[in-house]
This record gives structure tokens, sequence and C-alpha cells, in this order.
């Protein structure tokens, strides 16, 4: 029930005790009654007692009254900047991590904030922008090599509440994690790889293990990529490892010149033994078509000699004198007159020039013969050839 309804009393909170004015309070007599209190609370006079004179009373109630002003101003002033220190803007590319009496209380988004001065505490982290950690260091590989290597890391902050409470200094901790997953993957491998194709692999192993690592630590750290900008050997030693690099190098060219002779010397083998192979079948063929062919004329000579034996030896006998005779360069000649048989040297009479006939005349003077006795005695021995062959084919034909 209100206190100005029938029956409540008529309880005024503002001390109008029966006064049936509903209307608002006078705030000039709020203000002297809480100066008032203060005074009595200070050990103060009231400002409405009766004793002292009219005047008196008048100047303390108007003294209380810009007191009373002046106090509720300072008041309002110390409220509206204790109010405006807690107004704060989160980024966009940033979050807001809110610790209310040194205790997490919540991550606020991007957007106008507001929280208690000297009873929340905010930090605002960026979560987009990419941040570089570069390390080097000498490291010895599993083949108990050294080598110098140099690798950057690009991170940023995944998680603002494990980065700023879990951690006390998060970027410490990323540069031991990350020497610890570079030492612990150069290790286990040979130093060639790392040197030469297997730095991808090996920077791809790298970053697993240093997530890993971040991830065991919850520093609300995330890796983003991971670069072996070099990998060398100690500066005492570099030459030695330039001439084993050159070294390969002539080797792989060697290979790549020797592949290159090899490709063009297999396929002309190749032919040339396709070649082999098809004249090897074309002579096989041939043979076969001649033994076939010689077969054939074999059966038919058996059968004329099977009909006349002698005409048929005879025909083979001059045949093979002829075959015979054909490949030589010389004639023999039986003479009728006498026992004695005349080589002619056909090879010799058919060649022509100067030189062949000084030779002759040399040869004819040397044997008292001239060279009109030579040219009948030619003359003589082709015709009795001739009439011989033509005997011959007389019987042949009978």
């Amino acid at each position: 029930m209100a206190w100005n309804e029938p029956g409540g009393g008529n309880k005024d909170p503002w001390g109008n005790k029966g006064n049936n004015n509903q209307g608002p309070p006078d705030l000039d007599e709020v203000a002297k009654k809480v100066q008032e209190s203060l005074n009595k609370i200070f050990g103060g006079k009231s400002g409405g007692s009766g004793s002292g004179s009219g005047d008196n009373s008048g100047g303390s109630g108007q003294g209380f009254h810009l007191s009373g002003g002046i106090l509720g101003l300072i008041v309002a002033v110390v409220l509206g900047g204790w109010f405006s220190l807690g107004l704060y803007e989160v980024d966009q590319q940033e979050r807001a991590v809110v610790l209310r009496l040194g205790e997490f209380y919540e991550t606020k988004a991007p957007g106008l904030r507001w929280n208690p001065v000297m009873i929340d505490d905010v930090d605002i982290v960026n979560v987009t922008r990419v941040r570089t950690h570069t390390t080097q260091g000498l490291m010895l590989t599993q083949d108990e090599n050294i080598v110098d290597v140099n690798l950057a890391v690009q991170y940023v902050i995944s998680d603002p509440r494990d980065y700023l409470l879990n951690v006390r200094e998060p970027e410490v901790s990323l540069t031991h994690a990350t020497d610890s997953a570079l030492r612990h993957v150069v290790g286990s491998v040979k130093l060639g790889p790392i040197l030469s194709e297997g730095r991808e692999a090996l920077g791809a192993d790298i970053r697993i293990r240093l997530q890993d690592y971040l991830d065991r630590y919850q520093s609300g750290l995330q890796v983003v990529q991971l670069n072996l900008e070099s990998t060398q050997p100690p500066q005492q030693v570099q030459e030695a490892f330039d001439d084993v690099i050159k070294a390969r190098e002539d080797e792989q060219r060697v290979k790549n010149q020797a592949e290159t002779y090899a490709n063009g010397i297999i396929p002309e083998a190749r032919g040339r033994a396709q070649r082999v192979l098809e004249e090897a079948n074309a002579y096989k063929e041939q043979v076969i078509a001649r033994a076939r062919g010689e077969a054939d004329r074999f059966r038919a000579v058996l059968t004329q000699y099977e009909l006349a034996p002698e005409v048929t030896r005879q025909r083979l006998y001059i045949e093979a004198v002829e075959e015979v005779m054909a490949n030589s360069s010389k004639v023999l000649v039986d003479i009728d007159s006498g026992n004695n048989m005349m080589m002619l040297p056909l090879d010799r009479m058919a060649q022509g020039g100067a030189a062949a006939a000084l030779n002759s005349n040399a040869g004819a003077q040397a044997s008292g013969l001239t060279q009109r006795d030579i040219r009948s005695l030619t003359d003589q021995v082709i015709s009795e050839i001739r009439s011989r062959q033509n005997t011959t084919t007389t019987r042949g034909e009978r």
C-alpha cells in the first residue's frame, strides 16, 4: 500500500507529515535536511534550532543550502568522470580480456564497451596481426655433422585468454619451444637432405612439433607459417662442402649426359637389330626359295636324264664347264695340230690404253712376235672357239 493512499498513514518520506499536498518535495528543503544530518554526524548544530535571532537562523540556512549544492555537484562530477573512465572501444582485429577483481570474467568482442574502473582490469589483444620470431643456431645431425640453421616462425594469437593468463611470457616460451622442436627434428635427419631436397619436409615436421608444444603449454599461439631461410654448414668448413656440392652437380651432369647418350644409342641399336632380323628372315626365305627351285630343277633334269641319259650327261658337263670358265679370265685352247695347249690371257688382251699397248709391244719384241702375228693368232683362236661352240650346240640339238 502506497504512503499517500487512504489507510497508508500518510507517511511522507520527505517529512511532510499531515500535509495533504501531493506535489513533489522542495529540493531546498531536502538539501537542508541532508546538511542537518551531516552536521549531526560531525558534531555540528542543527539549522532548525529555536535559539538565536531570526537573522542568524536565516544566514545559517542559506549557508547550508549552498554547501549542499556544491557537494551534489562534486558527487555528480566524480560519478561522471568515473563512468567515462570505464568506456573503451574494441577494434575488429582485437579482443578484450576482462579480469574482475583479479579473476577472469569474460572475453569481449569488437565494439564500444564499458567496465567499472578499479573493479575490472581490461587487456586488449590483437588476434589477427601476424608476428614473426626468428632463431639461428648450430645443431648436430643424425650422422654427427654440424649444420647452421636459420628459421623464421610466423604466428598469431588464437586464444587471448590463454595468451594472457596461462603463460607468464609467451614469447619466451615460443623461443624455447622453437629451439626444442628444431633440434629434435634436425637431430633425427642426416646432413644431405637438410642441405638439399629435404628442406621442405624438414620445415613441415618442425611446424607440426612446434604447434604440439604450444598446445601442450596452452599458450594461445597458432603457427601460421614456418620458413627455413637457410641451412648451411659452419663457415669453417664451407669450402669443403662447396667442393662436395660441386662434385654432386658434376655427377648429376655426367648421369644426364649418359642418359642422353643411351637414349640416342639404344634406339639406333634396336633399329640395327631389327634390320638384321629382317635381313635374316629375307635370307631364310631366299635360301628356302632357292632350295625349292633347285629341287624342282633337279626333278626336271632327272626326268630328262631318265629319258636320254647320255645327252643329259653331256649337257650337264658342258653347262658345268661353261659355269666354271665364265668365272675365269684365262682361256685354254687345245690345238689339233699339236699336243700342247695354249693359254690366252683375255683380261690383259681386252685392256686398252697406251700402257697396255706398250707392254704388248715390249712382250712381242721379247718373244720375237710382231703385233700382226699376235692379232692373227687371236683371230684363229676365236674362230676355233666359235666353231667348237657351234659343234656342241648342234650335238645338243640332236
